[in-house]
């Protein structure tokens, strides 16, 4: 049975720039999926497509088992949006945004005005209700934004990077309502440049780079791809290399790989942490003076690096093309 969110064989071009190509999705009810991929990969076009911001070239999408190309409006009622970019009106307060959002989707005065205060008070926004949003933080903005997108209690959610530009602190709270929200039943579809979002948040992750989608699979399945574990050591002089690269060369389990610049030699293991203490012992036993050592396990840095060939940049704004 479809999830909540279906798409299948997206195709949407700009000109000689094909932005989504051949796009499948598919995200159960109740479910997070992180959409990840670097800058212009097509993840902010996949979203304006199933948010029917976009018609696509070709291909189908139905979002709460409603069809995006032939009910739009029906789709529009069933979903909330939360952009890259706070959408809210910054010579309102918060508690006048949320209201008119309300009013927008025909709700009573009475109604829009109890929805607000619900959900300022949920967002931590009360103190700040009668206040401008002009005077509010950024991290308030985007709290704001996610309330004025959850007004009408959609059954699905799309996050656009909802924490891009956010210091630790208020990330970390937003990713609190976010957990909230979807242990409530809400499905999402969200798109980030934070490895550690997705990790955290996401049921299933799609890897896209341009306009296809690469990988896909939980977290654990994505890093089981790029190998196992592996040790590094740094050793503390260039003359003890080659005695180092012969014990990583007997214990580990692959080639030993060495930056000679910085004296690095990284082996693929087996074993954890047993096998380090081993090495351990066997690099001391061999007079080697280790100035570092570390077991790695593969993160979703490495599987986006690996899958794309490119480091997350999330610093950066998405660049896709705009029609």
């Amino acid at each position: 049975m479809p999830g909540a969110i279906h798409a299948e064989g997206l195709v949407k071009t700009f000109g000689d720039v094909r932005a989504l190509d051949g796009v499948d999705l598919d995200v159960p009810e109740g479910t997070v999926l992180g959409l990840l991929g670097p800058n212009g990969a097509g993840k902010t076009t996949a979203v304006r497509v199933l948010t029917t911001l976009l018609r696509p070239d070709s291909g189908s999408a139905f979002v709460a088992g409603i069809d995006v190309l032939k009910k739009p409006n029906e789709v529009r009622r069933s979903i909330g949006l939360s952009g890259q970019f706070a959408a809210v009106d910054e010579y309102l307060t918060g508690r006048e945004n949320l209201q008119m959002v309300g009013q927008l989707y025909q709700m009573s005065a009475r109604d829009a005005k109890a929805r607000a205060g619900v959900l300022l008070e949920r967002f931590n926004l009360a103190d700040a209700a009668d206040r401008t949003a002009k005077t509010y933080s950024g991290g308030m903005r985007r709290r704001l934004d996610l309330a004025a997108a959850l007004v009408v209690s959609p059954p699905v959610m799309f996050m656009d990077e909802p924490t891009t530009g956010l210091d630790p602190r208020n990330r970390q709270q937003l990713w609190d309502v976010i957990e909230d929200l979807v242990a409530g039943g809400t499905t999402l579809l969200l798109t980030t440049q934070y490895l550690e979002e997705a990790d955290r948040l996401a049921n299933d992750i799609c890897v896209i780079d341009h306009g296809k989608v690469i990988a896909r699979g939980t977290s654990d399945e994505l890093k089981a791809r790029t190998g196992g574990e592996r040790v590094e050591v740094v050793v503390h002089r260039p003359d003890e290399i080659e005695r180092a690269r012969s014990v990583l060369t007997t214990l580990g389990k692959g080639e030993v790989t060495v930056v000679r610049l910085s004296r690095k030699l990284t082996v693929p293991v087996s074993g954890g942490a047993k096998l380090l203490a081993e090495i351990i012992r066997e690099l001391d036993g061999s007079g080697v003076e280790i100035d570092d050592i570390a077991l790695r396990r593969p993160t979703l840095d490495d599987v986006f690096l690996s899958l794309t060939g490119h480091a997350a940049e999330a610093d950066e704004q998405d660049k896709e093309e705009t029609p």
